[in-house]
């Protein structure tokens, strides 16, 4: 079922039809020099709704059934709405891929913003929290589920429950700071990796991303935005193709365009290197 089917707006059926790519630019100019006409804005609405239900798609299968699918397309209503008014069609770029951002964007921050645990499970968690930091403090180490269970006074199994619930429901960016202050240590930082690379191998690979960003830097706007919605939004060249209003061969054309511009690019800082050694 279309969760999004449900935000007409106010606005007329009869004005909901898809609009040509001529009318929605002068939809967008008409917008430009009024900002105020909620009747214009409601038109782009309609317009881009598709682009909530896409989001929520993706969205949905890794959110907690807590949750409910119309409550996270009203919050993609939300970055739509945030997203038509902010945008300027004159620097260039679609609104699709400045949209689908923003719409990411806003449902992600207004789940998180959210106490959705129940209390009961909250009062759960802060008991095993609780006993996991005392018993580190005595046994300077990670406690096992057998020693917190012991601590606790809890079968082992309901503290294994508990801690897969606390997993599931728990929903922190790794840059957030363990400080509430803003200046401590972020949580990426205190992650142990027993499979990290060596320093030297590290630096190696660092130099090898600002060397990528660089030479992403030196193609086309277009391709850029293909290779950014293929590997980092995890679309389809079909959905790319939909997006930026080109056929999908034109889309897969462009990708292995750009893959071979880049592969150049760092085959040829490569020799460059090389030569000065």
């Amino acid at each position: 079922m279309d969760n999004t089917s449900g935000f007409n707006f106010g606005i007329d059926k009869n004005k909901t039809k898809k609009l040509s790519d001529a009318d929605i630019d002068k939809v967008w100019a008409q917008f430009v020099l009024d900002k105020t006409s909620k009747e214009i804005r409601d038109r782009l609405i309609i317009q881009y709704i598709y682009l909530i239900k896409y989001v929520v798609g993706r969205l949905r299968i890794s959110l907690p059934n807590t949750i409910s699918t119309e409550d996270i397309a009203g919050y993609g209503v939300e970055g739509l709405i945030d997203a038509i008014e902010k945008f300027s069609p004159a620097r260039g770029v679609r609104f699709e891929t400045y949209a689908l951002l923003r719409i990411r964007g806003a449902i992600i921050d207004r789940i998180r913003s959210l106490d959705w645990v129940p209390r009961g499970a909250q009062k759960r968690f802060k008991s095993i929290n609780k006993a996991i930091a005392a018993l580190q403090g005595k046994l300077g180490r990670q406690p096992s589920t057998e020693e917190i269970a012991k601590e606790l006074e809890l079968p082992k199994e309901k503290i294994e429950a508990s801690m897969a619930e606390m997993e599931s429901t728990s929903m922190i960016s790794i840059y957030d700071r363990k400080d509430s202050s803003g200046e401590g240590v972020e949580i990426i930082d205190t992650i142990q990796d027993k499979n990290a690379d060596d320093p030297l191998a590290m630096l190696e690979n660092r130099d090898v991303k600002n060397e990528l960003s660089r030479a992403l830097g030196n193609l086309p706007e277009r391709e850029r935005m293909i290779l950014a919605l293929y590997y980092h939004e995890n679309m389809t060249l079909k959905e790319i193709g939909t997006t930026l209003n080109i056929s999908e061969s034109r889309v897969c054309q462009l990708h292995a365009q750009a893959i071979m511009k880049l592969r150049k690019l760092l085959s040829s800082r490569d020799t460059n290197v090389r030569s000065k050694v």
